[in-house]
């Protein structure tokens, strides 16, 4: 974990959450199911591309083209393996739009602006490339505390 250090709101080597809700309820968009909000541009950038890259992996399932988000919730969401493949189609396209727009109308820090890496206000990740797969690691015990936290939601809600 880092120590006083700082680093530029702008920095695009992190990803800067504060802990938040989402305007819209999501059932199948694991982004909209965090209560972190992104609050840099470099981390809208980083959602926004995961995202997409997650939605271009395509499956077969009952005859119907599944994007790989859908293919996660079919996966690990036990209450929605019922839903019917067309409506969780429908729902997803309705809520990958739905978070565009609320990550296109964030208020974001300013960019000029820095931030103390161990802070107890702001979650903080590294990002780190390897082999084309960018990783995601927390920088200070706040931020492990949650990051650990939120998995266990996910977990649970199996």
């Amino acid at each position: 974990m880092s120590k006083d250090k700082e680093i530029k709101f702008d920095d695009i080597n992190y990803a800067i959450y504060k802990i938040g809700s989402w305007n819209n309820d999501y059932k199948i968009n694991l982004i909209g199911k965090s209560n972190e909000i992104p609050i840099t541009k470099p981390t809208i950038d980083h959602v926004i591309l995961s995202m997409k890259e997650i939605r271009k992996s395509n499956f077969k399932l009952k005859g119907e083209n599944l994007n790989g988000i859908l293919a996660l919730v079919i996966q690990l969401n036990n209450e929605l393996k019922t839903t019917p493949i067309k409506e969780l189609i429908a729902i997803e396209k309705k809520e990958y739009d739905s978070i565009m727009g609320e990550l296109n109308d964030l208020k974001l820090e300013d960019p000029k602006k820095s931030i103390n890496l161990d802070n107890q206000e702001y979650l903080i990740y590294k990002l780190e490339k390897k082999h084309h797969i960018t990783s995601a690691k927390p920088v200070s015990k706040f931020t492990e505390k949650h990051h650990l936290q939120e998995i266990e939601k996910l977990k649970n809600k199996q």
